[in-house]
């Protein structure tokens, strides 16, 4: 069973004067319902203001959640942040912390949307509003739900946002596989970057992804993996520089996986990039990336941190299966404490 979480408001009509494709969240949660039983979907509650605020400057913060973002941190975004996109903003974390718990509990789960990467303390970028993989991260990280988090970026740009808010906590490390001459131009410092140069395809970048994510691995030694999972390296994305193949894509996320399994990390996925033209494609590219990490953590259940109790943790947090046709969700979860339960006030100590 592949455990998802989605929420009805991560798939929102475009703004105006956006340049960013909307649809394919839609598309994603679409092409999961075809997999009907097998997949167990669950609903995220948007990410607390305060944790937003343990990550992003707190006026930064209110600017977003009032809906009220300087016209000139919206062209950095790529759209305006209307009342729509801020509370789809909020989810998005929200539903990378959730993934985050379920894989803990199970080995491996997903958000359909996030990997926002270039989101930064004071503002959004690159269709970034609120960086979903450091507020995730830090928040887990206060909670001590995992004492060492990795976060293996594979998207084609560099991890910039999360690399800079991240920075200085100690159990939280950051790794990047991207192309040099992508954006962003100022690259942050990751604690590992491997910039790769245009054109690279399967066979090199799959070699280069091994020789430096292994002994990252084995010196970090994480509890948690956060996968920012894009699927932009794809040589006929719009926006990357790379030349990987959807074989090669394929490769990359076994190889991941299958060394995250064999050491016992859990892993949560988040969508990340990927651009064009073809809405259905990319989803679909995106959607296989889901299956094929969950297929490397089928029957790996015994990675559970949460112990007997996690039948009870997903029958709390089960929502029922997406309806195209719904506007509001039918329920939300709250957040979680260290061992699972629920517990909708946690907040930052």
């Amino acid at each position: 069973m592949i455990r998802v979480v989605h929420h009805p408001a991560y798939v929102t009509e475009a703004p105006a004067r956006s340049t960013y494709r909307w649809g394919k969240n839609g598309a994603i949660r679409d092409l999961l319902l075809e997999r009907g039983a097998a997949v167990a979907w669950h609903e995220p509650a948007a990410m607390p203001r305060d944790w937003l605020e343990a990550t992003h400057d707190p006026d930064y913060v209110a600017e977003v959640l009032a809906a009220a973002v300087p016209r000139e941190k919206e062209r950095r975004i790529g759209f305006p942040v209307t009342e729509v996109v801020a509370r789809r903003a909020a989810l998005v974390p929200g539903g990378t912390y959730l993934a985050a718990r379920l894989a803990l509990a199970h080995g491996f789960a997903a958000n359909t949307a996030g990997g926002s990467h270039h989101a930064l303390a004071t503002t959004g970028a690159g269709y970034c509003v609120f960086n979903d993989l450091a507020v995730a991260a830090i928040r887990l990280a206060a909670e001590r739900a995992a004492e060492r988090i990795l976060i293996v970026d594979v998207d084609v740009h560099q991890g910039d946002g999360t690399a800079a808010l991240t920075a200085g906590h100690a159990g939280i490390a950051t790794y990047s596989i991207h192309a040099e001459k992508n954006f962003p131009v100022r690259k942050a410092c990751s604690t590992l970057d491997v910039a790769l140069p245009d054109a690279v395809g399967d066979d090199e970048y799959l070699a280069r992804l091994e020789e430096t994510l292994v002994p990252l691995l084995d010196e970090a030694r994480p509890d948690l993996i956060l996968y920012q999972g894009g699927v932009d390296p794809y040589a006929g994305d719009r926006l990357g520089r790379l030349a990987l193949s959807d074989a090669g894509l394929a490769r990359r996320d076994r190889l991941v996986a299958g060394l995250a399994l064999a050491r016992g990390v859990p892993l949560a996925s988040t969508v990340g990039g990927g651009y064009g033209d073809d809405v259905m494609a990319i989803a679909a590219r995106h959607v296989a990336v889901i299956e094929r990490l969950a297929a490397v953590y089928g029957g790996a259940e015994s990675l559970a941190s949460a112990g007997a109790g996690t039948d009870d943790l997903d029958a709390s947090l089960s929502s029922v299966i997406p309806d195209p046709a719904r506007d509001t969700p039918s329920r939300e979860s709250g957040g979680f404490d260290v061992r699972g339960t629920l517990d909708p006030r946690s907040r930052p100590g």
